[in-house]
């Protein structure tokens, strides 16, 4: 495929033009090719960061993706999934792009955390660091930057610090490329990518040339002219150089003459001379030492002008590097083999081809699991990934078909992979697990692989039910509801017959929920301690998932375990925030290929589970607190006030915390009854906790007897001042029991309704003023009220008359109605009847309010 190259107003493919490219080329002094401006910067990214590959991710034209444009130490096929990625997607380069900040993810587990859908996508052992780039004084795009996790570890401040550099140059030369428009969007940069990812290979260490130089041996009269390479192999000044065959020969070691003596006889018999070996005498060490260079003498016979002459036309090549470790790895018992950056074979020696059963013909160029039907399962191929991404040492057991066992080693670095197979026996369980079972990454570890046979098929939408559960989860507040929803998506979505979720607490492993267990079964393993040889602790204990394809291989790992009737198991670790929370445990009841889809959905969904059931347990923990703190700051019972009768009622909501920050009081004045109900935004500890806040305030300063304006205004500062981030509402009435005037102020509440004594009920159109708390010198208007003897008052917060789907007015106007179709002689049970219908509601959005005052 042709290099994509990529101009500021995107791809310069003729697919991608689609109008006058000259209209928006950068000038003639710039170049307009992206890889220009991103190649360096990218490198010493990487570089500085003690990385082994890099990327940029580059805005699309229409802003709604992230593309791919280059990327360098990594196969860009095994990031086909990743060359486009949504900007508002859950993944850390969009994360990183939307926040434009650097954003550091250390390990695979702090990936799983924070994007499990990336790591599902990418199961392997790898930190990454992302940083926005930027162009224009605006975000244009994401460097990326992967390290391996084996590395010394940082922290977040030096990895910022380390991209910086790269971050600026790249900002510099994107601000070179930029094409601006003209008109209204004169100010827009014009950094865009639409096409194929640019490869770039990182910089190496340049290798020992291979010296190559030429000789013309006239074979009748032992003349040999030779260039000046060919003299500087054999250690001799032109000066020096008698021009014979005898010159050569004192050079060449004593035990090597026969060899350079014989290329003769194979020219002349043969016509040629092919690879003869002999070492020549090496004084460039100095000192006086002696040492010897081996060449080898590549040659064709020809025929001089006058057809008798016969002339050795050859070279001499420096056998010093790779040909000699070429020769060398010809004589190991053990098979080596190179594959390229993209998994393509580079060399394999004769051992290697023994082993694989295959000739090295057949294999150069080409992927092994694609010719060597044996190793054609997804899992052999997913190796190489794996040692590819997370740049470690990976290793296997691969079951041969004619029964005997090969280990794979597997050697990566950013410009390829060298591997070592060699027979060995079985594995030390006897058993046959599945090709990921008990892979592991690092020197001397080793995993399992199934013997060949049909492969299992990867389950289809394996990624779409990680992110099916995480729409769930969502939806899931308690412990219980986050049970209810895993069962409910991996036991189908898997074909798993039983599970069970465990919980860690003080030490101990408890049940919290099970699906499709004989009854009594899981009784023995509740409260084991997490010292207790069982696959479900130690999943916990070691975070690691472990995977069972059969009962033997379940048995041989945990002699003595008891066992149902089910014939495959995987035991996940639930891991969120870096705390252990439990384990979940899947059954099958047949034995069970685990694919490596599956085994990465299956720890996503893990991770998942973990995190919704944290949430839960901290929104238990703190809904619990709410809840005291709530009934300890509103009103145990109302103060009697000669001349009214005052009730109220609150309901919590019934989604989120069902807690939030409504609030009433009835305050007695010097100059009467102050009547007051608020709302504080949202459902937590914090709503909770300035609602009461709140509630000390307006009673400290009504009590203080202070006019209504100034109470309100000064509740408004100390919102403000308190710097708390969220605003409240509030309407508060003082009202004189003697005569019934009354003095109403209203900051963004709901208007309250008034019943009048013949039954009619009106909504008092107040003036009022803007929340509490948005800013602190606000004024808020104060308006009269006269209240006749039988008038009944109702305050309320907006959970009484909001209804999903409705606009406010429809349930003021319904809650009005209500209020005047019920005979006001108790004002308890009109209370009730006016809070009846929101009671009965199965889903309660926000928490309910309401204080009724009769005046009689």
């Amino acid at each position: 495929m042709d290099e994509a190259a990529a101009v500021p107003d995107g791809p310069r493919s003729a697919a991608g033009r689609g109008r006058d490219e000259a209209d928006d080329r950068v000038p003639s002094g710039n170049t307009s090719r992206i890889e220009d401006a991103l190649t360096e910067p990218l490198v010493k990214a990487v570089r500085d960061l003690d990385g082994y590959g890099g990327l940029v991710y580059l805005r699309s034209r229409d802003r709604r993706s992230l593309v791919l444009a280059m990327v360098t130490g990594v196969p860009r096929s095994l990031l086909k999934s990743w060359w486009r990625v949504p900007v508002g997607g859950a993944l850390p380069m969009a994360e990183a792009y939307r926040r434009d900040e650097t954003l550091w993810l250390a390990d695979e587990r702090a990936t799983m955390v924070r994007f499990p859908h990336f790591t599902a996508g990418l199961p392997y052992s790898f930190g990454s660091a992302y940083q926005p780039v930027r162009a224009g004084g605006e975000a244009v795009g994401v460097l990326v930057v992967l390290r391996s996790a084996t590395r010394p570890p940082m922290e977040a401040e030096a990895v910022d610090l380390a991209l910086r550099p790269a971050e600026r140059v790249m900002e510099e030369r994107l601000d070179h490329l930029a094409a601006v428009r003209p008109g209204p969007d004169a100010d827009v940069c014009r950094v865009e990518y639409d096409d194929d990812p640019i490869s770039v290979r990182l910089p190496t260490s340049a290798p020992r040339p291979v010296r190559v130089g030429l000789i013309d041996w006239d074979l009748d009269s032992d003349r040999c002219s030779a260039d000046d390479e060919a003299l500087e192999l054999l250690g001799i000044d032109r000066a020096d150089y008698g021009g014979t065959i005898t010159d050569v020969e004192a050079r060449v070691s004593p035990e090597d003459l026969h060899e350079l003596r014989e290329s003769r006889y194979d020219a002349l018999a043969g016509g040629r001379v092919r690879s003869r070996h002999f070492r020549v005498r090496d004084e460039s060490r100095g000192e006086g030492r002696t040492g010897y260079r081996p060449v080898e003498l590549w040659g064709h016979l020809v025929h001089g002008g006058t057809g008798s002459a016969r002339i050795l036309v050859g070279a001499l090549v420096d056998a010093g590097g790779g040909l000699t470790a070429a020769a060398a790895a010809e004589r190991l018992p053990d098979g080596l083999f190179s594959l390229d950056q993209d998994g393509r074979l580079t060399y394999a020696n004769r051992r290697c081809e023994e082993l694989l059963g295959s000739g090295r013909e057949d294999l150069f160029g080409r992927y092994p699991w694609e010719v060597i039907t044996w190793l054609r399962d997804p899992a052999y191929e997913d190796r190489y990934r794996a040692a590819m991404l997370s740049q470690e040492q990976v290793s296997f057991l691969v079951r041969h078909p004619d029964g005997n066992w090969l280990s794979f080693v597997l050697y990566p670095d950013v410009h390829g992979l060298t591997g070592r197979v060699y027979p060995t026996g079985p594995p030390p369980t006897g058993g046959e697990q599945g090709p990921e079972a008990g892979t592991a990454t690092g020197p001397g570890l080793t995993g399992v692989a199934p013997p060949p046979g049909p492969v299992a098929a990867a389950r289809a939408g394996a990624l779409y039910h990680v992110v099916q559960m995480a729409s769930v989860l969502t939806e899931a507040v308690t412990v219980q509801d986050v049970c209810r929803a895993v069962s409910e998506q991996l036991l189908p979505a898997f074909g798993a017959r039983e599970l069970a979720l465990y919980t860690v607490r003080d030490g101990r492993m408890y049940l919290l929920w099970e699906s499709g267990y004989p009854e009594g079964f899981l009784t023995p393993f509740e409260g084991v301690t997490l010292d207790t040889q069982l696959p479900g602790v130690h999943a916990l204990t070691t975070r690691l998932p472990l995977f069972f394809e059969s009962p033997e291989d379940l048995s041989v790992a945990y002699p003595g375990i008891t066992l149902d009737r089910m014939n495959a198991w995987s035991f996940m670790p639930l891991i969120a925030s870096g705390r252990s929370v439990g384990s979940c445990i899947l059954g099958w009841d047949t034995p069970h290929r685990f694919t490596p889809d599956e085994r990465s959905a299956l720890t996503a969904l893990s991770g998942l589970a973990a995190q919704a059931m944290e949430r839960a347990r901290l929104y238990d923990s703190e809904s619990a607190v709410a809840r005291g703190l709530q009934e300890g700051l509103l009103p145990h019972r109302l103060p009697a006030v000669e001349g009214l009768r005052t009730t109220g009622r609150y309901l919590p909501g019934t989604q989120g915390m069902a807690i939030g920050g409504d609030w009433y009081d009835v305050i007695t004045t010097g100059r009467g009854v102050a009547l007051v109900i608020g709302d504080v935004e949202g459902h937590s500890v914090g709503a909770a906790a300035v609602m009461g806040q709140l509630r000390s305030a307006v009673h400290a300063f009504a009590a203080s007897e202070r006019p209504p304006q100034e109470v309100i205004t000064h509740t408004n500062r100390l919102l403000t001042e308190l710097e708390s981030d969220v605003f409240a509402t509030c309407c508060y009435i003082e009202l004189d029991p003697a005569t019934g005037r009354a003095l109403a102020v209203r900051a963004g509440h709901p208007p309250p309704l008034l019943r009048h004594p013949d039954g009619r009920a009106e909504t008092l159109d107040l003036a009022g003023g803007v929340m509490l708390g948005v800013q602190p010198d606000s004024v808020y208007p104060v308006t009269a009220l006269t209240l006749a003897p039988g008038s009944v008052l109702a305050l309320y917060t907006d959970g009484l008359v909001e209804r999903p789907g409705d606009d406010i007015e429809t349930g003021i106007d319904a809650v009005r109605r209500r209020l005047s179709e019920t005979p006001a002689d108790s004002v308890e049970y009109l209370a009730d009847r006016l809070v009846g219908a929101a009671r009965r509601a199965r889903e309660r959005p926000d928490d309910v309010a309401l204080l009724l005052t009769a005046y009689r």
